[in-house]
């Protein structure tokens, strides 16, 4: 058995379809070829000039090495690992069908592999940090090997996706190095901070965080006592003294789960018993494949943070955070060459 990351579009734009059809598609547009008949992967690179001549040939062989083992390297019973884009979870499915080429199915989804999704909405945190550094590979396509990738996710697979234990092994090269081969650097960051943060706000302290990035944005903020609060754990709203719009009530949830949408539909009867106009629910470890369905019909209503989104507001806003919290979560801004697409 081997581990494939699958990248579901450059921004998850596809997800939902991967998910809803139980597929993986290879979404290279324009790719309207059968890859059986290119077992040979010189005439497939050949191919691929003739359908792009534009791209200079260092991109196709790049292009070749992720399009050849959806149709010749993957097994079925093989494992799909699937980021998402549109909250901090993972997917991951078993590969159960053969390569299929449909040229009716229309651009971009002519080539696929039915799967069975068998672990939705995983937590990115549950994650070891190596592993994750594996799974942001600038690729849309990669064998997953490095540091005994396979045995390991298997057995988190086995604890509920947990991690048993910090492991002192040391673990030998992989044949197989395209996963990091060219690692998205912001996102291994971005995991870095998250398992950093997580480990000193939990809980009531996770919601003093988001207080305080409130206040930073220019709120004005009650922060309910801890323990029964009626399911407002803060409030907040702008104007003088707080008494103008907009009026927001927030939810925040560190559990280890991802958050279901029981809870998204909690915030709207809070929102309604607070007379608020708008509700702001977050969830450090992401939400289910069901609320993130449901973002689009409560954009105007609610907005949904995960662990991603809280460190976007923190970069944005740290400036004008307090001592105290700049102290616990010291950071420091640098700037690097971005890589040539």
């Amino acid at each position: 058995m081997s581990i494939w990351l699958f990248r579901a579009g450059k921004n998850g734009e596809y997800e939902e379809k991967f998910l809803t059809d139980n597929k993986i598609y290879l979404t290279w547009h324009d790719l309207k070829i059968n890859l059986k008949d290119y077992k040979d992967r010189a005439a497939h690179l050949q191919k691929l000039q003739e359908l792009y001549p534009s791209e200079k040939i260092n991109t196709l062989k790049n292009w070749e090495s992720q399009i050849y083992p959806i149709a010749h390297r993957m097994k079925i019973g093989d494992w799909i690992v699937l980021p998402s884009k549109r909250t901090s979870t993972i997917h991951i499915g078993k590969v159960t069908g053969e390569y299929t080429y449909d040229a009716n199915n229309g651009n971009p989804y002519y080539h696929y592999r039915s799967i069975d999704w068998f672990a939705k909405d995983i937590p990115r945190n549950n994650f070891d940090q190596d592993m994750l550094y594996s799974f942001g590979a600038f690729m849309t396509v990669c064998k997953i090997t490095r540091n005994d990738a396979e045995n390991r996710i298997k057995t988190m697979e086995a604890n509920d996706w947990k991690v048993l234990g910090v492991s002192n092994s040391v673990f030998p090269e992989a044949d197989d190095t395209q996963a990091d081969s060219s690692t998205n650097l912001e996102e291994a960051i971005q995991d870095a901070i998250a398992k950093y943060i997580i480990q000193k706000f939990k809980g009531y302290k996770m919601e003093s965080l988001i207080e305080e990035i409130l206040k930073a944005k220019g709120f004005t903020v009650y922060h309910s006592k801890q323990g029964a609060d009626g399911g407002k754990d803060l409030l907040a709203s702008g104007g003088e003294m707080g008494f103008g719009s907009p009026k927001i009530c927030v939810q925040v949830k560190t559990q280890d789960a991802p958050v279901d949408r029981p809870t998204l539909d909690q915030l709207g009867g809070v929102m309604n018993n607070v007379q608020a106009e708008y509700g702001l629910l977050v969830s450090w470890n992401g939400f289910k494949d069901s609320v993130a369905r449901e973002e689009g019909n409560q954009f105007f209503k609610i907005r949904l943070w995960d662990s991603t989104d809280v460190i976007k507001e923190l970069f944005d806003n740290y400036e004008k955070l307090s001592p105290a919290i700049k102290a616990e979560i010291p950071l420091k801004q640098i700037w690097i060459l971005s890589e040539e697409e």
